[in-house]
């Protein structure tokens, strides 16, 4: 967790709309309309891994409360900003290590993760009984072509699926109805400018382990000569094309 606080402590101001992208969904599986399913103007919804708040502001629906968390102090700085110039009422923002939660026992009614680190367990206890979680996760094969050329990447080295793990950790913690789905997605960018500004914002290309292989931070530059091989072998007529590999979890508190 260290290592990915000081990734997005540098990377606090990303705006992903300047980032020229379209994208192609080869999966049905839509996280923020599974959350305006689940929820009614009495809900309260915990994000963890909130980031600069920028998907809470921009899809979740209006409901009670919404509580915000992210590691990152640079980060809810952003989303706090965010959140002025929004308008948006009953939102707050705060630091939080998603393995030390201080949230109220049995208080939630929906927990959201998005690609981010979680302890199902501390979950489980935040929730309200008969409340639900939503996770939609970055898998192993995220980018894999892209890994492969650089030879190392976000769980580049791992040996088990981080899907899995959360999987079996959520059913371990006591939940019910556990789905897990996995996600498939295309992206084209427009220049190479664009899928670089990415990579300076997301840690793709940086060693994220389940299994560390560095005991402290160590950024790694995306070389230039390797870059421009992925883009040359990867040029379509709809843009430069990476190929994503997410996963989606729902699962239930029993009452």
């Amino acid at each position: 967790m260290i290592k990915e606080k000081s990734f997005y402590d540098e990377a606090k101001d990303w705006d992903f709309s300047v980032i020229k992208m379209d994208e192609e969904s080869l999966t049905d599986w839509d996280m923020y309309e599974i959350l305006r399913q689940k929820v009614n103007e009495k809900s309260k919804i915990l994000d963890l891994g909130t980031g600069g708040g920028e998907k809470i502001l921009r899809y979740f629906p209006e409901v009670a409360e919404i509580v915000g968390t992210d590691l990152s102090e640079a980060m809810i700085e952003t989303a706090c900003e965010n959140l002025k110039k929004s308008g948006r009422k009953n939102i707050v923002f705060r630091t939080m290590d998603n393995f030390k939660m201080d949230t109220s026992n049995a208080y939630f009614d929906i927990v959201v993760a998005r690609h981010t680190c979680i302890d199902p367990v501390q979950i489980f206890k935040t929730l309200k009984p008969g409340g639900e979680l939503i996770v939609r996760g970055v898998d192993m094969l995220d980018c894999w072509e892209l890994k492969r050329v650089f030879g190392r990447g976000q769980a580049f080295h791992d040996k088990k699926p981080i899907s899995r793990i959360d999987y079996e950790a959520i059913l371990d913690a006591g939940f019910v109805g556990v789905e897990l789905v996995p996600i498939h997605v295309r992206e084209y960018y427009k220049t190479g400018e664009d899928l670089l500004m990415l990579l300076k914002k997301v840690p793709i290309l940086q060693n994220f382990s389940e299994d560390s292989l560095e005991e402290e931070y160590i950024y790694h530059e995306v070389e230039s000569d390797l870059f421009q091989k992925y883009i040359e072998n990867h040029k379509t007529p709809q843009g430069i094309l990476l190929i994503r590999r997410y996963y989606g979890i729902t699962a239930k508190k029993p009452l």
